[in-house]
Parts: structure tokens; C-alpha cells; sequence
């Protein structure tokens, strides 16, 4: 799966690095956990600067994040309603904490985006509630654009020390994000079974 990343990114450099983050960010083919370190590796190499290379992964990250807050944004909440309504229990939510979602997005948006960003599988999705509850776009894109520096910037500077040894890295990610996965599912099986044919709690 890395043999292209690695391909793209020494032909294309700071270029193939955005690209890449881009593309993983509105239809993840391929992670972040791998594209920045290969490309931080490739900085340690004297191919690209670190901080050239942490920068052109944050710029395609924050355009694919952008395209997903505008997009869920023009689609707004409101017509989404008679979806929930109807079908809330197997999407695991209802109309009344879509309200309370967006009052805390109103008070705690920043906070929610900036962490989101620094956790694997929810910093690709983070957008989505953030442009359907309408949470300001310069408050979303400063959040935005702060945790997918610090997570960019880690991987890059992961692979920019282990060098040519960026595997290391997947060893311990990987494992990580599946765990996350796996985490999520099972949150959604319970959260379905706990709840009554109507939506509401059993």
C-alpha cells in the first residue's frame, strides 16, 4: 500500500504530500498514519524540509475539512430532521439531542474540533457536525487548522526520526486505530440495543 505513497511523494514532493492529505481527508484511500511519515522520512533524507513537509500535509488536509464543513453546511440540519424523526434509532440519535448538540457547539465548538483532530477515524468526520450545526467558520477553521498541525507535525516528525525505519510507526498506529474502530462499533451496537423500536431509551 506504501510503495505509491512513497513513489508519489518523492516525484511529486510538497505537492504529492497535500495531495495525499487531501484525498485522505475527503475519501480516505490510504491514512495519515502512513502518508506523514513516509513523508517525514523523506525530510530526514534532506528531500524536503520537516517543516515544509508538516506544512503541505496541513494545507490538504484543511482543504479536504473545509469541503466537508461547506458542504454539510449547505445541507444544514434542518433537513435532515424528518430523516432522524424517522429513522433516529438506527442512526443512534434523536431530534432533541441534535438541539443539545448545537448549543454545545455553540459554547464548546472550538474545543470539540481541536481535539477531534488529534483523534483517529472521528478527525476525518469532525466536520460534518461541525458545518450542519453551523459553527462559525473562522472559529472552526483556527480549531480546525491547530489539531491537524499538531497531528500532522507528529507523524512527520515520527517519521523524520526514525528515518528510513517509518514502519516502526504503523506497529504501534495501526493497532491503535483499530482499537478505536472497534471501540466505535461496539458503542454504536450498544447504543442501538439499548434503545426502543420508537427511538427512545429502553
Amino acid at each position: 500500500m506504501s510503495d505509491w505513497v512513497i513513489r508519489l511523494i518523492e516525484q511529486a514532493g510538497y505537492l504529492g504530500v497535500g495531495f495525499l492529505m487531501f484525498l485522505e481527508t475527503v475519501f480516505p484511500p490510504i491514512p495519515s498514519e502512513v502518508i506523514m511519515p513516509i513523508a517525514g522520512a523523506a525530510a530526514a533524507k534532506g528531500k524536503m524540509s520537516l517543516g515544509g513537509v508538516i506544512a503541505s500535509g496541513t494545507a490538504g488536509a484543511m482543504l479536504g475539512n473545509i469541503f466537508w464543513y461547506l458542504a454539510a453546511r449547505a445541507l444544514g440540519i434542518v433537513r435532515l430532521k424528518p430523516f432522524i424523526l424517522r429513522w433516529g434509532r438506527w442512526l443512534t440519535i434523536e431530534w432533541e439531542e441534535i438541539v443539545r448538540a448545537e448549543h454545545l457547539f455553540g459554547r464548546r465548538g472550538w474545543l470539540i474540533v481541536g481535539v477531534g483532530r488529534l483523534l483517529p477515524t472521528i478527525r476525518s468526520i469532525i466536520s460534518v457536525p461541525a458545518g450542519l450545526l453551523r459553527m462559525r467558520f473562522l472559529t472552526f477553521a483556527i480549531a480546525s487548522t491547530v489539531g491537524t498541525a499538531l497531528w500532522t507535525a507528529l507523524l512527520a516528525g515520527a517519521g523524520f526520526k526514525l528515518g528510513e525505519h517509518f514502519s516502526a510507526i504503523d506497529r504501534w498506529l495501526g493497532p491503535l486505530s483499530n482499537i478505536v474502530i472497534l471501540a466505535l462499533i461496539a458503542l454504536y451496537a450498544w447504543r442501538v440495543l439499548r434503545r426502543s423500536p420508537r427511538g427512545q431509551p429502553g
